[in-house]
């Protein structure tokens, strides 16, 4: 039994989530940087994807290992927006779009805290057996 298996894209999911805000504050930042290209983080979809994934595995020995469809390489991949120009100066960032951004991905993260710290909860309350 493995406690720790709804932990796991809990972590993979925070940690996504301040990379994206290592992201937005970095767009933010060179917001006036001519030439510069808004750059974001899509992780939300494919940490959807991982954990729908049901992965079926059979021992033929119970002294074997253990698979798991737990995964520990991150879900994350930062993409350039190479597609617009808003400025004269070649520059795409949109601080409106950026603030949005920051605000949405702090809801992201307080819900992926809150949803962390019952799992902990709930741990904490089986091992206390009350």
């Amino acid at each position: 039994m493995n406690v720790f298996k709804s932990i796991n894209p809990l972590e993979q999911a925070l940690n996504a989530s301040m990379m994206q805000q290592r992201t937005v504050t970095s767009n933010i930042s060179n917001v006036d940087t001519p030439n510069y290209k808004r750059q974001t983080v899509s992780f939300q979809d494919n940490l959807q994807e991982a954990m729908n994934k049901n992965f079926q595995s059979y021992k033929s020995n119970p002294k074997h290992v253990p698979f798991s469809n737990e995964t520990n390489r991150s879900n994350t991949v930062i993409k350039t927006d190479n597609s617009t120009v808003n400025n004269s100066n070649g520059n795409n960032v949109d601080m409106d779009v950026e603030m949005a951004e920051l605000a949405k991905n702090q809801l992201w993260y307080n819900a992926m805290i809150e949803k962390t710290n019952s799992q902990f909860r709930d741990l904490q309350t089986a091992i206390r057996g009350s």
